[in-house]
This record gives C-alpha cells, sequence and structure tokens, in this order.
C-alpha cells in the first residue's frame, strides 16, 4: 500500500488542523493506520491509531483530548484532527500503515508498520 500524507502547515497556537492520509490499493481495509510525527533533532514519536475498522482507536497522552483518529475505508483515507494546537507539536507527520495479519492492535510497535507516507510539516507558531 501507498500513502500520501496531505494538510500540514503553518498555524498559530490553538489554531487547529486535519492532517489525510490517502492509501492506494483495494485491501485499505487490512491495515491499522497510524500517525506518527518527528520533531527536529528528535526521535520519531508515536501519535494516535486506530484500527481496521475504526473501531477502536489509541493516543499519546500528549496529545489525548485535543487530537482524533479516524478513517473512512470506502475513501480509502485516515485523518488525524489536530485541535488546540501547541508550540511542541511541531513536527513532520507521518501516517504508517500495519497490516491487521500477525498484529495484536493492542500491542503494535513502531516497528509493526510496514508501510509510510512522505510526511506533512505542521508548524504551531506561538
Amino acid at each position: 500500500v501507498q500513502l500520501q500524507a496531505s494538510g500540514g502547515g503553518l498555524v498559530q497556537a490553538g489554531a487547529s488542523l486535519r492532517l489525510s492520509c490517502a492509501a492506494s490499493g483495494r485491501t485499505f481495509s487490512s491495515y491499522h493506520m497510524g500517525w506518527f510525527r518527528q520533531a527536529p533533532g528528535k526521535e520519531r514519536e508515536f501519535v494516535a491509531r486506530i484500527s481496521w475498522s475504526g473501531g477502536n482507536t489509541y493516543y499519546a497522552e500528549s496529545v489525548k483530548g485535543r487530537f482524533t483518529i479516524s478513517r473512512d475505508n470506502a475513501k480509502n483515507t485516515v485523518y488525524l484532527q489536530m485541535n488546540s494546537l501547541k508550540p511542541e507539536d511541531t513536527a513532520v507527520y507521518y501516517c504508517a500503515a500495519a497490516n491487521t495479519f500477525g498484529n495484536n492492535w493492542y500491542r503494535l510497535a513502531q516497528s509493526d508498520y510496514a508501510y509510510w507516507g512522505q510526511g506533512t510539516l505542521v508548524t504551531v507558531s506561538s
């Protein structure tokens, strides 16, 4: 599966952005999807994930209550709605796909995501 992330940009603190990740192929529903981010000089970190059906979601503590992950399997797209953005949310955001086969959604690690998008830059000014 190929992933194309979009929706990043420059916003002020407190603003909102919605990231999208469009997937190619006809098996999008065979993948759990995740969002990760990498800030300058830091390692890539987990942000949120959603199960293949959309029935389960999980968030990093740093974004819980502000970010919402969702997916539309009919459109082969996963979204990340980001509200109340903070300067520390500044990073390149990546979407990623993990095959449902052989992966326990409750124990997904970054290394379980086999496919990655190219990233979209989110910059939050103070």
